[in-house]
């Protein structure tokens, strides 16, 4: 393990230089992996591992899903079977369905889990809030997770480019003694870029929170209340997009992602750098509130069980699709999609 200062707090990592894709290869060299699920981490995973020499099994249930599993190579009756079948073969179980979904199946798959086997996720969810999900795991079996920091896609699309998207691991229960060395070396496995270490319990609430932040949930109520201050104000649509969500995203987001906020501060005009750094304090201010109260509504559990028992409606699916489409037709991405095709790329 590597030790490594962030911003002034050492944290240990693993590498694929001090944790080698040879020795991630001997130390699961005996195991059959069965990747259950794929649909959004399942493809990114499994195939990552086969790439890389372990041996992988697919379950997954009859549909389009399963056609397109045999469409990336896996096949019936040798490396694609069902959900129960590929349990039952798998050493390592890796529960890489929905939330929704592992609950679904929880009954059916947990027989599988005979003392010595290895029970893996990559969410913490399920595991955390096991009082309202019913997802107990045997006592003799280990449970681990790795958590890949991105999709499914972004995991195989960063592979086959020769790079690694970075992953948080855990260990839940360690009936075996190595269930560190296997969970590292699943990470390497499944091409992580660094591994750093959480809980299942710090990884499941960050998680929630990023999500309905930062990362998807507060990003689109601030670039909406922006496009319709300016919209209100006069400004075509056009330039209300292109001020709040093109420049944002084309452009200054890989200069901060390449080298930090201060860095893409400097590459701004002067005007910019004064606003910026006189308004940011403002925005910080309003938000915190809103995100503490975000953070204690996960840690207490609320978000998930809104989460369950919204996935758990027979008609989810139906009411999910017309809460995207109503987002999808809104004018501010309606022109989000004229924009993108006016991109220089699409002539």
């Amino acid at each position: 393990m590597a030790k490594i200062n962030f911003g002034g707090v050492i944290e240990e990592v693993a590498t694929r230089e001090e944790f080698s894709l040879e020795k991630a290869r001997e130390i699961l060299k005996d195991e059959t992996i069965a990747v259950l699920g794929y649909g959004v981490q399942g493809p990114g995973q499994a195939c990552n591992l086969r790439d890389n020499g372990f041996n992988v099994i697919v379950g997954q249930r009859q549909g389009k899903t399963y056609q397109k599993a045999i469409e990336d190579g896996w096949v019936p009756g040798e490396t694609l079977f069902s959900l129960e079948e590929a349990a039952e073969k798998g050493t390592i179980v890796c529960m890489l369905l929905s939330d929704a979904a592992q609950i679904q199946v929880w009954p059916k798959i947990k027989q599988y889990l005979t003392p010595g086997k290895t029970l893996y996720f990559s969410h913490g969810f399920a595991i955390n809030w096991n009082d309202r999900t019913g997802v107990v795991p045997p006592a003799d079996i280990d449970v681990i997770m790795v958590a890949p920091k991105g999709s499914g896609t972004s995991l195989r699309t960063m592979f086959l480019e020769g790079r690694g998207l970075n992953s948080s691991y855990a260990v839940y229960q360690d009936a075996s003694g190595k269930a560190k060395e296997k969970v590292l070396a699943f990470g390497i496995g499944i091409g992580s870029g660094y591994l750093f270490e959480t809980t299942f319990q710090r990884e499941a609430t960050s998680d929630l929170t990023g999500e309905r932040g930062s990362l998807m949930g507060a990003i689109q109520g601030l670039l909406l209340a922006q496009y319709e201050v300016l919209r209100e104000n006069g400004h075509t649509p056009s330039e209300a997009f292109n001020e709040t969500v093109e420049e944002l995203t084309q452009s200054l987001m890989p200069l901060f992602a390449a080298k930090g906020m201060d860095w893409m501060y400097a590459n701004c005009s002067t005007t910019a750098q004064r606003g910026a750094l006189d308004w940011f304090p403002r925005f910080h201010d309003a938000i915190k509130p809103v995100v503490q109260q975000l953070y204690q509504s996960v840690k207490e559990g609320t978000e998930a069980q809104i989460s369950i028992d919204s996935n758990s409606q027979p008609d989810y699916r139906v009411k999910l699709e017309a809460e995207l489409a109503a987002l999808r037709d809104s004018e501010m991405w309606r022109t989000g999609a004229v924009v993108r095709q006016l991109r220089p790329e699409n002539d």
